[in-house]
């Protein structure tokens, strides 16, 4: 199969892309690397993909870029591309609403335009707001811009499905983590900080707990959805235990040997208290079961940052 992959370069996009090349799929990565990290990151992240013959990557923002052109002649499309993280989406709205909506309406006419049979829409936990503990038929109460914006892309979607067939599968992602996470990301930075000697600046009281989902459990959950999922459909990927903040950086110090040392700041705005993923849907729809439990998870990153992997450049 042809598929299209936006956002191949980030964290989550260059597994997906992995997997989708080593299974032997013909993969068009599209990528903006937009400035909200170093683009030497993402570079990176798709060094051994550009490698690949069967990997092609285009630099294009779908925003403003040709998609027709590049999703022309696909059998599918996974939309991985977004403006991700909760404190900047605060103070540049804008930012996000068009990344995160403008940019999904111009790939969904696109995909329409082109007749791509298959549509599969990467979303957010962060729909559900505050309290992410219920299954996909929850309550929708985002309590930041990003997650707004992303709930906005969700809701266009289902209308296109509704009003014009079109086949679009979407997946609510759970604090995905692993090899080549984002150097914002709460996991990389306490790595970071304890392989360094620093202090760890928690926000809140740390008893804040998440469904962190392994980087090899949120892929596969991806592609079971955009194989199996029923278009018009939501399915929760997440992972099968939850594990809070403290718990986490236990985990991390304990691989490393080292005693922490935190620092606690205020709660920052939208943070979600507690997450815990109902993927009973998933399970039964698509067959997806997440395997790797969070200790054994988060060692695999320490692993991957102390230098059995490629480690961001220090801030």
């Amino acid at each position: 199969m042809r598929i299209v992959v936006t956002g191949a370069a980030g964290f989550i996009g260059s597994h997906v892309a992995e997997r989708l090349v080593a299974d032997g799929h013909s993969v068009v990565g599209v990528d903006a690397f937009v400035d909200y990290y170093a683009r030497e990151i993402k570079e990176r992240n798709v060094r051994s993909l550009r490698d690949s013959p069967g990997f092609e990557l285009v630099e294009l923002d779908l925003r403003d870029g040709d998609l027709r052109a590049v999703v022309e002649g696909a059998d599918a499309v996974i939309n991985e591309a977004a403006m991700p993280g909760l404190p900047r989406s605060w103070v540049d709205v804008e930012l996000y609403a068009s990344c995160n909506l403008l940019a999904v309406d111009r790939l969904v006419r696109a995909c329409r335009e082109a007749g791509v049979p298959r549509l599969l829409h990467v979303s957010t936990s962060s729909v559900y707001g505050d309290m992410a503990l219920g299954d996909e038929e929850g309550p929708l109460r985002p309590m930041s811009p990003y997650g707004i914006t992303k709930l906005a892309a969700e809701q266009l979607l289902l209308a296109q499905h509704a009003l014009f067939g079109l086949p679009a599968v979407i997946v609510r992602y759970f604090s995905i983590y692993g090899p080549r996470q984002r150097p914002d990301m709460a996991y990389n930075i306490f790595i970071e900080a304890l392989l360094h000697d620093r202090e760890i600046t928690v926000f809140g009281d740390g008893e804040q707990s998440r469904s962190s989902t392994f980087i090899t459990d949120c892929v596969e959950g991806t592609l079971r959805a955009l194989e199996l999922g029923r278009p018009g459909q939501i399915y929760n990927i997440g992972g099968g235990e939850v594990v809070t903040v403290r718990e986490a950086i236990g985990i991390i110090a304990d691989e490393l040997g080292v005693e922490p040392r935190i620092v606690h700041a205020p709660a920052r705005p939208g943070d979600q208290r507690h997450t815990k993923a109902d993927t009973s849907k998933a399970a039964s729809e698509l067959g997806y079961r997440p395997t790797v439990a969070p200790e054994e998870g988060l060692r695999r990153q320490v692993s991957w940052q102390r230098g059995e992997g490629i480690r961001p450049p220090r801030p």
